[in-house]
């Protein structure tokens, strides 16, 4: 076992023998483009599929957006109106907390008048029509 074994001789190639290829098919001559027409016919579908249904979205989508307008539009008159009604309640707070303003508000919002002032009554003064009138109907 543990003998001297005498050398092997050295691997050489035999050139007589060779691989033989396989001939690769072919794809048949009567139609050469039969895949790439069958590839862009489908990508062609699916790209017309996809345009069908953005048009149909966008259909939908013009009625609602013009309903979501128009209650934008009144939000926004509300939102002014109320900013006026703020604006003027804003005031009236100053001028109801004010302590210059108490006098002037107790003679607005009471029949009361401050004693130091006197109150006038203006009267439409009589014209001649109506004295004349009446001095005709006291004469018999």
């Amino acid at each position: 076992m543990n003998a001297i074994q005498p050398p092997r001789p050295p691997l050489v190639p035999i050139e007589g023998r060779q691989s033989k290829r396989r001939p690769r098919r072919q794809p048949s001559r009567r139609h050469p483009h039969r895949a790439i027409a069958a590839e862009v016919t489908t990508k062609l579908a699916v790209q017309l599929l996809v345009s069908v249904v953005a048009v149909s979205t966008l259909v939908k989508l013009v009625p609602y957006q013009e309903t979501q307008q128009e209650k934008l539009d009144e939000i926004r008159a509300e939102v002014q109106k109320t900013n006026r009604r703020v604006d003027r309640l804003q005031a009236d707070f100053s001028r109801y907390f004010s302590p210059e303003q108490t006098v002037n508000l107790m003679e607005e919002q009471s029949y009361k008048v401050d004693p130091t002032e006197i109150q006038i009554i203006w009267k439409q003064p009589e014209t001649e029509s109506v004295a004349e009138s009446a001095s005709d109907l006291a004469t018999p």
